[in-house]
């Protein structure tokens, strides 16, 4: 499994694409902005798009889909049917995905919005704005904030510490340094 890594300068967020190498197939995970680079890197590896992911239903994760729909015919998976309509297929509470030939296991984890999900793909967690390097996501609310941390703190801090997290905005990261860093907080 390789990992692409793309900034998108308008949102400030990232975006990956997760390339399964023997099966030809890659994930992407929240395309804010579909870049000729990553169009590129899609075509040169003749890539089959699996699956797209998004982590939550805010522009700087969501925007690239337009692009790659007008190219490409991705199944998108989010819990906001919004995302993408009727070419959305919504995925609540916890579970697992095969996509790309790779084990993908989901989290609902409302709070910084009603749609928050992260993904783990192998060693790797997706956390869109749940999670970032010494941040959590910003919430509209006390009980928002209460919810986010909640979840933070029992679904995905009882996780291996040796997880590298890829936010949404920001530098990588792993649990255990995120965790050592927000103690204080849970």
């Amino acid at each position: 499994m390789k990992v692409y890594y793309h900034h998108n300068p308008g949102g400030f967020s990232n975006c990956y694409i997760v390339v399964n190498e023997h099966a030809k197939e890659a994930i992407i995970i929240d395309p804010g902005k579909v870049s000729d680079k990553i169009i590129s890197q899609i075509e040169e590896n003749n890539l089959t798009i699996s699956g797209i992911l998004i982590t939550h239903n805010h522009g700087s994760h969501v925007h690239g889909l337009k692009t790659l729909r007008k190219i490409y015919s991705p199944k998108i998976y989010a819990a906001d049917w919004e995302v993408a309509k009727d070419d959305t297929t919504v995925i609540s509470r916890d579970g697992t995905l095969k996509i790309a030939k790779l084990t993908v296991d989901y989290m609902t984890v409302p709070g910084h919005t009603s749609d928050s999900i992260v993904y783990k793909i192998e060693n790797l967690l997706f956390t869109g704005d749940v999670l970032g390097a010494g941040t959590i996501g910003t919430t509209s609310s006390s009980y928002s904030k209460f919810i986010l941390e909640s979840n933070i703190k029992n679904k995905i801090f009882a996780m291996n510490d040796q997880l590298i997290v890829m936010p949404g905005h920001g530098p990588l990261s792993s649990l255990g340094a995120l965790k050592e860093i927000m103690k204080s907080l849970f």
